[in-house]
């Protein structure tokens, strides 16, 4: 910035070029290194500054277009495997031919159009040098600017910057090694040279053999992974690397407002500091201060009518502006509030929210030049964090924007990582997509509102007629909205990217969003799927970042989603809950570390999970978008795939495993944990669980069908067998479950027959036969109400009669404990065991050897012992002595309520939402006014917010309407579809074939011929000897029950062995 007068003050202290006589000669002395942009950004720089001046014009509001200012440009593009020079010190045979970085995103869409807006100057230059039109972020040059479009604003003091006119050259030089300790804590309120004091990473420069400084930083994943050849462009945002430039020519890293450069823009000459404790965070307070306090009940504030007329009134306050297009698209700076923009430094990025009214399709978003701020920084995006989110309110907002932000806040105290750091901030990018302007709940846009991060002001729905698709919202907040509706300073600044889509496309168009459009630009290393209710603990995010930096190949991980028991674990008072909480503890305990160890896990939740977006590119992400097509009716008619991409999330975890020649492995991270909240009412629970049970059905058909994938997927042979094997596991598994109806109704059946099929024993008074008979018969008459409950009526119409058949099954369960318990007791007593005399090893060896000893007891208690001992095993055994009760009688509803609702709606392909029939007109639109500014594109006419003041007035009404809870919304399903006889047609056909195999294994295994062959043939012997018989089938229910848990208990102890020794 030396190169520019400031109004009012002095030359920048740290500047050694700060008088103009000095800019001139070095511009003499280096005027080979610079580019031939220079004149022409010089030349945009002051046509900006005729347009917009403060100082010429103090009418002019505070909202204004961010100005292209020319910066210090790069002499040569930087490979990924050597070290660049600037101009000065480049050897004679160096390639001159490359040409440099464009300094701005002006000289970017210079070269992409040369007859757009260029001065007579740079006409020559247009001539000579052909660059293709097609603006690609990621080409080797033709690339988004290294120096970013925002300066870092002046230090306090300074005045307002103009362009030198007799300056054409720019050069930072180098840093002076004397300043101000004291000067340095005022200015840099981040602790951004915290890094140098305690991270060796940061420590350690040492000048290497060609006189270059450099820095000694961990294994980057921006290299270590790379498949770029030598001097192609690394794919990601067009950051300066690390040691680009000497040290006389180091580069001010953006966005960071007056204190030491990171490894980013490295100088290398300069006094160390350590932030004073408790310093401020830029003028706002320490980390966790109450900005705004939760606002009191008021009652004129709880007025509806109220509200509505304040909304209004400051809505009528927007003055309309004139003002270019960027490329044809509508993009905004508007100042914040105050009360969050405090600052020491005038830096846009925490004074302006930037606006973007996106009329693309999220495939074309680069395309058509839409960019993000980070990429604009020229930041490298390590992690990339999505939070989806429908209508979910504020409340699970704060909790889910919470935890995220402590989990970056963690990252920042990471000082002696060599990738994390004080400034880790600039490296993650929390995306939070809201699915349907209409939908998304009012309150949580306020609670963003509140953030910084949503101005309903700027929004418009049309741009030159055409429809906006989403809204955009860009902010680096420095506060967060607690649960409580307290506004609070955060620990570190927060990158947010608020995508508020236009109409409701469901969660799938939502991850299209975030991954072939934000991320594409931003080229995470990691990306983070969350959805807003689930709040990852403090160091969650962590743990699954490293599991891919230790491990090249892993290619997506989960962590372990625990249910929210409130305080002091009140909710397991609810059975509902408990009982989910104990079958989410198991599947953590048993099947996801088993899954991990075979290197397949069936489904990475969508709730809390992580890819590595290069293993995603291709065919993964192309078939897990394929679902989008299928729901939205612009796909094939198959119901099959539909139901099949309600599951879309094991998709894509199966297309990744076998992606061809990739070798990717899934890995399940203990370490890592989320809390969500879980349906705690029936018909919530029921229509839940409708989705996963059709989605996992339907894709673990797909899955076994195309288990021929595995062996060219690239995976080493052994591990090829381990995925084979899987394959066949998860084959039992899909076949047990497709009979558990059966199966169940036969184990009920046989345990009350083998209670009273001892001779002079009844367990129920003399009275079996009666007993048996009328529970047979209950069991029978819920199966067929809860069937045509499920065929004709929805969860939340038949509540009563939903849970009285969870009641009733619950005591059906019950009777058959107490008759497996009896059965037990006649065991023993035939073994003569009862009395302490009859404890001898030829007793002993009785008992194993009678039937109802060994078929039940040892089978059903394999199962029940494996789940404690591996609960122990894992350190994790509170959800043993408080929720297995409430799982046990809660069987029959997972195995009989659950399986008949969701076959008897495969036809309902929904999430419950429903798509806007077109685009809305209740925002306004930017209209166009016919004329077009020179070098800009064509002018158009906005109503915005005119000041800070009015973004002031607004943030103010959003927290007094976050005072009174609004009234909730209840759900509307839709009734009808476009393939609706078709659809039922295949659902009739389907439960019919899946009633009568159920129906044929319980009439062959209960007919009286089947009973007396087994007492006449099979266990003829033990009737004589009057021991109770046990139906064969039986037999075969429970050892195999034994068996699949007992690879499971296998699979649990190896992933324990294996996490001990790192792997």
């Amino acid at each position: 910035m030396s190169q520019y007068n400031r109004h009012g003050g002095a030359g920048h202290p740290y500047e050694p070029y700060s008088g103009s006589q000095q800019q001139q000669q070095h511009y003499n002395n280096n005027q080979d290194a610079h580019s031939a942009y220079t004149a022409d950004s010089q030349y945009q720089y002051a046509q900006q500054q005729r347009s917009y001046s403060y100082d010429n014009n103090p009418q002019q509001p505070e909202y204004q277009e961010a100005p292209i200012k020319p910066q210090r440009q790069p002499s040569r593009l930087r490979s990924n495997s050597s070290n660049s020079r600037s101009a000065a010190h480049t050897p004679a045979n160096y390639n001159t031919d490359i040409p440099p970085v464009p300094s701005n995103l002006s000289a970017a869409r210079q070269r992409a159009d040369p007859s757009h807006g260029l001065p007579p100057s740079s006409s020559s230059y247009a001539s000579n040098h052909h660059h293709p039109s097609h603006w690609d972020p990621n080409a080797a040059y033709d690339a988004s600017p290294t120096a970013p479009l925002y300066d870092p604003a002046p230090l306090p003091g300074s005045g307002q910057l103009n362009a030198d006119p007799s300056q054409h050259s720019i050069d930072l030089g180098s840093r002076d090694p004397t300043y101000d300790d004291h000067t340095m804590q005022h200015n840099y309120p981040y602790g951004g040279s915290a890094a140098f004091q305690r991270s060796k990473s940061y420590q350690s420069r040492r000048p290497a053999a060609n006189g270059y400084y450099s820095v000694d930083d961990e294994k980057s994943t921006y290299s270590k992974h790379s498949n770029h050849p030598p001097g192609a462009w690394n794919a990601g945002a067009p950051a300066m690397p690390y040691n680009d430039m000497p040290a006389s020519h180091s580069m001010v890293q953006m966005g960071q407002p007056g204190y030491p450069p990171t490894p980013y823009g490295d100088y290398e000459m300069h006094a160390q500091a350590m932030p004073e404790p408790n310093v401020s965070i830029g003028g706002l307070g320490v980390p966790g201060a109450v900005i705004a306090a939760a606002p009191m009940y008021n009652m004129q504030h709880s007025n509806s009518t109220f509200q509505r007329e304040d909304r209004e009134r400051i809505m009528r306050k927007r003055t309309v502006k004139r003002i270019p297009l960027q490329d044809g698209n509508l993009v905004l700076d508007i100042p914040v509030a105050s009360s969050i923009s405090k600052s020491n430094t005038n830096n846009p990025e925490f004074r302006e929210m930037r606006y973007q009214a996106c009329t693309s399709d999220p495939d074309r978003f680069i395309e058509d030049k839409y960019t993000l701020r980070p990429w604009l920084y020229g930041r490298q995006t390590e992690m990339a964090i999505v939070l989806t989110c429908y209508n979910e309110d504020d409340v699970l907002f704060a909790k889910t924007m919470g935890g995220v932000i402590k989990n970056i806040a963690h990252l920042c105290s990471r000082t002696r990582s060599k990738t994390w750091g004080p400034d880790a901030w600039k490296k993650v990018v929390v995306i939070i997509v809201a699915d349907g302007r209409k939908k998304a709940n009012e309150r949580m846009l306020k609670a963003l509102g509140l953030m910084g991060c949503y101005n309903e002001g700027v929004m418009k729905d049309h741009v030159l007629k055409k429809p906006v698709e989403a809204h955009i919202f860009e902010y680096t907040t420095r506060v967060q909205v607690t649960e409580k509706g307290e506004v609070q300073v955060t620990p570190c600044p927060i990158q947010v990217v608020f995508c508020l889509k236009e109409q409701n496309k469901k969660k799938l168009n939502s991850h299209r969003w975030y991954f072939n459009a934000f991320c594409k630009m931003l080229q995470p290393n990691v990306c983070i799927l969350l959805d807003v209710g689930t709040k990852p603990t403090g160091d969650s995010i962590y743990s699954l970042w490293k599991s891919f930096d230790k491990h090249p190949r892993v290619g997506g991980a989960c962590g372990e989603i625990c249910v929210d028991k409130g305080r002091g674990w009140v909710s397991l008072w609810n059975p509902l809950v408990a009982s989910q909480n104990f079958e989410y503890k198991m599947s953590n305990i048993l099947d996801k570390p088993t899954e991990s160890v075979f290197g397949f896990i069936s489904v990475l939740p969508g709730a809390f999970s992580a890819y590595r977006y290069k293993a995603l590119q291709g065919r993964p992400l192309e078939m897990y978008f394929k679902g989008e097509k299928l729901h939205s009716g612009q796909g094939s008619n198959s119901i099959f795939e539909g139901n099949m991409y309600l599951a879309e999330d094991r998709i894509l975890c199966f297309e990744l495993v076998t992606k061809e020649r990739e070798a990717w492995l899934l890995r399940y991270v203990k370490s890592a944990k989320a809390y969500t909240d879980v349906p705690d009412r029936v018909p919530e629970f029921i229509s839940q669980r409708r989705r996963w049970l059709n989605g996992s059905l339907f894709a673990s058909y797909y899955a076994t069908w195309h288990w021929y994938k595995i062996f060219t997927s690239g995976q080493p042979f052994l591990r090829k067998l381990w995925l084979l094997f899987q394959v066949i596991y998860n084959l039992v598994l899909l076949v047990f479950s497709w009979f558990a109806i059966a199966n169940f109704f036969l184990a009920f059946y046989f345990l009350l027959n083998a209670s009273v099929s001892a001779t002079g024993s009844d367990p129920f008074g003399g009275q079996g036969a009666a007993v048996i008979e009328i529970f047979q018969n209950i069991f029978i008459a819920m199966f067929i109400v809860v069937l045509v409950c499920s065929l004709g009526n929805r969860p939340q119409g038949s509540n009563l009669a939903y849970t009285s058949a969870i009641l009733i099954f619950a005591l059906i369960m019950g009777l058959a404990l107490y008759a497996a318990g009896y059965t037990t007791y006649l065991a023993i007593k035939a073994a003569g065991l009862t009395h302490k005399s009859g404890w001898s090893i030829d007793n002993i060896e009785t008992l194993f050897k009678t039937s109802g000893f060994r078929d039940i007891v040892i089978s059903l208690a394999a199962t029940y012992v494996m789940w404690v001992v591996c609960s122990f095993l894992h350190l994790e055994p509170a959800h043993i002595l408080t929720c297995t009760i409430q799982y046990l009688f809660l069987t029959p509803t997972y195995i009989v309520i659950l399986s008949v609702y969701s076959m008897c709606n495969t036809n309902d392909l929904s999430w419950g939402t429903k798509q806007s029939n077109g685009p809305a007109t209740d925002l306004g639109g930017a209209t166009g006014s016919g004329s077009k500014q020179d070098g800009k594109g064509e002018m158009v006419d906005v109503k915005i917010p005119n000041s800070a003041e009015d973004a002031e007035e607004l943030w103010a009404h959003y927290r007094q309407t976050l005072s009174q809870p609004t009234a909730e919304v209840k759900q509307k399903r839709d009734k009808a579809t476009k393939q609706e006889d078709h659809a039922k047609n295949f659902r009739t056909n389907l439960v019919l074939i899946w009633m009568c195999t159920n129906a044929a294994v319980v009439i062959v295994f209960t007919s009286t011929w089947w009973n007396k062959y087994v007492r006449n043939h099979i266990f003829a012997d033990a009737v004589r000897r009057g021991e109770p018989v046990i139906n064969p089938y039986q037999s075969v229910i429970f050892w195999s029950t034994a068996g699949l848990s007992a690879v499971r208990f296998v699979g649990s102890i190896a992933f324990l062995i294996l996490r001990m020794f790192g792997h």
